[in-house]
């Protein structure tokens, strides 16, 4: 999309990302005249011909308004009661306001693991498209109840990048309590927005301090990286603030200072599914250093034994590995053709099939 052209609905189906600290209020109550803000937008955009799948936090905040956690409980523990409490309210509010516009909504609950798994991904995907072509609007979020620490997504940012990947989404926009992303410390008055951020910007740890903001768990550094990998993948991401009355309506329409992350061309659905699933790889391929230079050029090639120097772990046919360099740098993920065993046979050796076919290979640079 060109810069001097407004983009003006160009979309046909969106993920709109609403941050806790959107729809928390600052005594961590939630925020209801907001959250009518946003589902009368996204009546609107529904209007306009627009799929719209809301990915939304705030379950946490609704159970506050409902229950007090006795005192020495575990974190963890506290987090999941409030999350099971208030995301039956939460979503009862949302039923309730999109109810005025008579629009359905449903509940999508997920954790990470649905992800890892071709099968549960592709049931989960079967099952958004389904409410789509249904009209419904699926309100997602993170499934809290079972999801402990090292199984949770970075936060709902990351959830709803591997949405917006899995359904193909034209536009992912994340709304959060700042306008974008600055050229330096927000809080400073030299700092400004950057309206457009393409793969070649500029290293983005040199402007975003790690720091946190104080309802949810992701920082604008991890909003800035899940930003990147969505946009590698083809589709536009855009971050902008939800606390701004007709946000929504106001950036598709090319009227807001935001941050947008330009797309760079699409993907095909296995590439869109490997570059998520790090998590469940099994295994590592290395190799030397001409092999990496090769799949890393941008040219179209596959990973062929000859260059490769190591197979670490065990993996079948079909299972996603890890590609590194001698470095043992992560250079990208691809799904195998043969089996660890036959991969250890043939290393180093000439005209032999590809372990990794080009296809089914995501480099992350």
């Amino acid at each position: 999309m060109h810069s001097d052209i407004h983009m003006e609905f160009h979309y046909k189906r969106i993920i709109v990302k609403v941050g806790s600290n959107v729809i928390t209020r600052d005594d961590g109550l939630p925020d209801y005249y907001r959250l009518e803000q946003l589902v009368t937008q996204l009546a609107k955009i529904r209007e306009y011909g627009i799929e719209v799948i809301l990915v939304s936090s705030g379950a946490v905040a609704s159970g506050r308004s409902l229950i007090t956690p006795k005192e020495a409980k575990q974190p963890v523990t506290i987090r999941q009661l409030l999350s099971s409490v208030g995301q039956v309210k939460l979503i009862n509010t949302y039923s309730r306001l999109f109810e005025v516009f008579d629009i359905l909504c449903a509940q999508v609950l997920v954790t990470k693991e649905d992800f890892r798994d071709r099968v549960h991904y592709l049931n989960m995907k079967n099952c958004l498209n389904s409410l789509l072509q249904h009209n419904i609007i699926p309100v997602v979020n993170e499934n809290d109840v079972v999801s402990v620490t090292e199984l949770m997504f970075t936060d709902n940012d990351e959830l709803a990048g591997l949405i917006a990947s899995m359904l193909n989404a034209d536009a992912l926009i994340i709304l959060s309590n700042i306008d974008g992303i600055f050229n330096g410390d927000p809080k400073l008055a030299t700092s400004s927005v950057i309206e457009k951020i393409d793969k070649i910007a500029f290293d983005l740890n040199n402007i975003i301090k790690p720091e946190k903001s104080s309802f949810g768990r992701g920082g604008m550094l991890t909003k800035a990286s899940i930003a990147k990998k969505v946009a590698k993948l083809g589709i536009c991401v855009h971050i902008a603030n939800g606390k701004k009355n007709n946000v929504l309506l106001d950036l598709l329409d090319g009227k807001l200072l935001h941050t947008q992350f330009l797309p760079e061309k699409k993907k095909s659905g296995a590439k869109k599914w490997i570059a998520h699933a790090e998590g469940a790889a099994n295994g590592a391929v290395k190799l030397n250093q001409g092999a990496c230079q090769v799949l890393t050029s941008g040219k179209v090639s596959s990973l062929l034994p000859i260059g490769i120097i190591d197979i670490i772990g065990d993996f079948k046919k079909g299972d996603i590995v890890r590609i590194i360099g001698e470095d043992n740098m992560l250079i990208g993920l691809g799904i195998t053709q043969y089996s660890a065993e036959k991969a250890r046979e043939r290393i180093g050796l000439k005209n032999q099939k590809p372990l990794v076919h080009y296809d089914y290979f995501y480099s992350i640079h």
